[in-house]
């Protein structure tokens, strides 16, 4: 059977693609090397809890459009993202506001709050921050770059903060309210059900194929669709001929605990250094659960190398330059179109993906 496009992964991005392409009457195969749909957002249910896989998931926008289209394929309840953060014997609230501050120094006034982080960022005297530890002091002083960056951030990059670029954090959010809400954004929930429902709902009626190999599948037909919507890593694509492209990549470690309550909240950061994982989530807190057991993950952090699952892309120098020939090379194709986060070498919140593929939808018209 020919089709007329053949979307390469069930991600988000390849399900939205493959919803609107199919209310227009196209012909649309979907394929995906994992056993799974619905690519990071997937969650798999374990002792009645959606676990989400590959780490916490939060759809939060201020695009009310947005906000609308993915409620017709789930009801989002009212989940605020709160996390906490744990160093040594302490427990700070996230992201910086108040709460965090009157804990770190035993204060209670806003005032207060902006004298002491005016009085460390004047005492690091840093005008031109030449790697990220010095950003962060620039920024915010000492007590919170020791306390709530430095630890987490090198765990997360695997470098120390002086050998990372200043441009990695080009803010730190600082509210000066006792508001433990981490986003800003007006809508912001977690799906009921979890969110492989959505998926789901979004690729009914087309034909999706897991645990297929887009590379081995093109070799046995190579004239199965008249387009291409490819959403994996655009430097395997070609064959990694100008080069690899870097990534972080993340890992879990699940387990069922006998206990219906561990930690009291969905994530809780680690950011001590010497604890080698980054947080840990509880995720039945993410739906107000109320089972006898709990399921937690541990995260690590780690160096990507060829062959591992790819997360985030190391949006450096080196790495953004090599990008860009890669991208000449994708604006030459007259049949393939790249998207999503690896397509396009991006680091996407849900709610940016689902606009760039209903904007990639609009302009094949």
């Amino acid at each position: 059977m020919k089709y007329d496009y053949l979307i390469v992964g069930a991600g988000l991005y390849g399900a939205v693609m493959a919803h609107e392409l199919h209310k227009r009457g196209k012909r649309c195969l979907v394929i995906d090397r994992r056993d799974h749909i619905a690519g990071n957002i997937y969650c798999e249910e374990i002792e009645g809890i959606h676990v989400h896989k590959y780490g916490a998931h939060i759809f939060h926008t201020s695009n009310r459009q947005i906000w609308e289209y993915m409620n017709q394929f789930a009801e989002f309840n009212h989940y605020v993202n709160s996390p906490v953060a744990v160093y040594k014997d302490e427990l700070y609230n996230l992201p910086f506001n108040m709460n965090t501050f009157s804990k770190m120094w035993g204060i209670r006034t806003p005032w207060e709050a902006k004298e002491m982080i005016a009085k460390q960022v004047q005492e690091a005297g840093i005008t031109d921050p030449k790697n990220l530890e010095e950003q962060c002091l620039s920024l915010v002083g000492r007590d919170v770059f020791e306390k709530l960056v430095k630890g987490y951030t090198e765990k997360q990059w695997g470098r120390d903060c002086r050998e990372l670029p200043a441009f990695i954090i080009r803010r730190l959010p600082v509210r000066f309210t006792y508001d433990n809400n981490y986003f800003n954004d007006r809508y912001q929930g977690i799906p009921i059900g979890g969110y492989t429902a959505i998926a789901e709902r979004m690729l009914e009626g087309t034909e999706v194929r897991t645990n297929t190999d887009y590379f081995a599948f093109r070799k046995e037909n190579p004239d199965i669709a008249d387009q291409t919507i490819f959403t994996g890593m655009i430097d395997e694509y070609y064959g990694y001929r100008l080069g690899a492209l870097e990534y972080r990549s993340v890992r879990f470690e699940t387990e069922v605990l006998d206990c219906d309550n561990y930690q009291g909240n969905a994530v809780v950061n680690y950011t001590e250094k010497e604890i080698p994982y980054t947080r840990i989530i509880e995720h039945k807190h993410f739906e107000f659960g109320t089972q006898e057991k709990t399921v937690i993950s541990r995260e690590y952090s780690s160096e990507w190398k060829v062959g591992m699952e790819p997360y985030y892309p190391v949006n450096d120098e080196r790495n953004s330059r090599l990008y860009a020939e890669y991208r000449k090379l994708a604006d030459a194709e007259n049949n393939v179109i790249f998207g999503g986060r690896l397509g396009s070498y991006r680091y996407y919140d849900m709610d940016k993906v689902v606009e760039a593929a209903l904007q990639a939808v609009r302009e094949i018209g």
